[in-house]
């Protein structure tokens, strides 16, 4: 007799936990077998130029021509909404996606088979709602990239108190008031990434159990971070970039932000141990974003003397 429990596989009543799971029989259905096959990507891992290494690119990222196809591990964003910010250009929506979608087929090229692809997006809007999470996820499958599920960013009681509440308690006309924004997760070719140490150094996981345990639920509580406090119209906190770049990177991978900004993408992959590499086309913003930058390299170096 033994002791070995059976694994579990799907069941029109669903399961109790997930043992040895067979799901073959949920994607033999007619909802996957009828889905576009994935494009083929290649397992080629290119160089990644030593000297854009830790740097941010003044210029357009919708032209990567800096980087080489297949030599990225993992890019983090949040675009430009198009809102009238005073970084923003006045897009129509066509234009804005066109925009994005260049931006996002230049990312496809630079990352290797198995590179992840994570955007920050809010929907905009009341007259009418505008998806752009639904608009941009659509594009990123279009490109060729394979989704892997959307976090909803629950922004709590830091969320802007708008007061825009249509017909107040009335059925005439009431308005939600977002409290949220989307992380929209891809994959670039296959969903695994095996450990394969490069020229940049040994690649370790740094993800805990706990962190691990709550950061793959679908809904995470942060607090919005301070334009005033970072000086730029729009920053993410750094615990967004920090919780993917933990969970889907490797150290001394290189992480891309195509829209860097104010930089915090870079300031927490230095913190966690990983290379940046971005694009910004304001010199004002790269000038912050190197400033922060250098301010948490001399945090890490006299913390590393005091040690």
């Amino acid at each position: 007799m033994t002791n070995r429990r059976e694994g579990t596989k799907t069941s029109s009543f669903g399961t109790n936990g997930r043992i040895n799971h067979d799901s073959s029989k949920f994607y033999d259905s007619k909802l996957y077998k009828e889905l576009l096959n994935p494009i083929e990507v290649s397992d080629e891992v290119n160089p990644f130029p030593k000297g854009y290494l830790n740097n941010i690119i003044l210029g357009s990222c919708e032209n990567m021509k800096e980087i080489p196809n297949n030599s990225l591990h993992l890019m983090i964003t949040s675009p430009p909404y198009n809102v009238s910010k005073e970084y923003d250009d006045d897009l129509s929506l066509k234009e804005y996606l066109n925009l994005l979608k260049s931006v996002f087929s230049e990312t496809f090229r630079v990352l290797i088979n198995g590179g992840r692809a994570c955007i920050n997006v809010a929907n905009l809007g009341r007259k009418p709602y505008i998806p752009l999470s639904d608009y941009i996820s659509q594009m990123m499958i279009e490109i060729g990239y394979n989704m892997r599920g959307e976090i909803i960013w629950n922004k709590a009681a830091s969320a802007s108190p708008s007061t825009a509440w249509g017909s107040w308690q009335s059925a005439v006309n009431p308005i939600l008031r977002d409290i949220h924004e989307y992380i929209l997760i891809f994959s670039k070719g296959t969903y695994k990434r095996e450990k394969t140490n490069d020229e940049f150094g040994e690649k370790e996981n740094t993800i805990i159990k706990e962190e691990f345990m709550e950061w793959t639920k679908s809904i995470w509580t942060m607090k919005a971070e301070s334009a005033r406090k970072i000086g730029h119209p729009a920053p993410f906190p750094e615990e967004l970039p920090r919780r993917l770049i933990k969970l889907y990177s490797f150290t001394n991978d290189i992480i891309l932000d195509p829209f860097m900004g104010s930089g915090t993408t870079a300031v927490v992959a230095i913190k966690e141990k990983r290379n940046f590499v971005g694009y910004e086309i304001d010199k004002n913003y790269i000038e912050l974003a190197n400033r922060r930058i250098g301010i948490e390299k001399q945090e890490l170096l006299t913390l590393f003397y005091k040690c």
